[in-house]
């Protein structure tokens, strides 16, 4: 059995080490990978927020700005200026819901799609890099790991 970390990741313990410190580590990953993915980004044209939202869309669209903005991780004063920003470049357009006017949706454009499509690409083999040695146990327990993370926090 191995060493119990978790004292050493309390910032309120004098034992306290930045290693143990799961959102440290969740971090330092989170800002390595925007790096490296904001490299691979660039050449097409288009930045991480844009990713997100033309990523979020290409599950699903219309989308109200807000459910986007949530799924995105981006504030919603934040979010309308991306908004503004792709609709400019002509990436999406907005609408009002049809079931709700009172509600703006996001659906891509024929070039948000094109984008869509080159970004994948792009952001794959960055993708299968990251999940090397990882086994499919291995991911599911990443993942359902970082979710528990995520509702200990509501």
């Amino acid at each position: 059995m191995s060493e119990d970390l978790r004292p050493f990741g309390d910032p309120g313990s004098n034992r306290f080490r930045v290693d143990a410190y799961p959102f440290y580590l969740l971090n330092r990953a989170a800002s390595r990978y925007n790096v490296v993915i904001e490299s691979q980004l660039r050449p097409i044209g288009i930045d991480i927020p844009t990713w997100r939202v033309l990523m979020i869309l290409g599950e699903r669209e219309p989308l109200p700005i807000a459910h986007v903005a949530k799924s995105a991780v981006i504030n919603i004063s934040t979010m309308m200026r991306i908004v503004e920003r792709m609709v400019k470049a002509g990436l999406i357009v907005t609408q009002p819901s049809e079931t709700d006017g009172r509600v703006t949706e996001l659906a891509m454009t024929d070039l948000g799609q094109e984008k869509l499509v080159a970004a994948r690409a792009a952001t794959s083999p960055v993708y299968q890099q990251i999940i090397t040695g990882f086994s499919a146990e291995d991911f599911a327990q990443l993942l359902d790991l970082l979710g528990r993370l995520h509702d200990n926090l509501d």
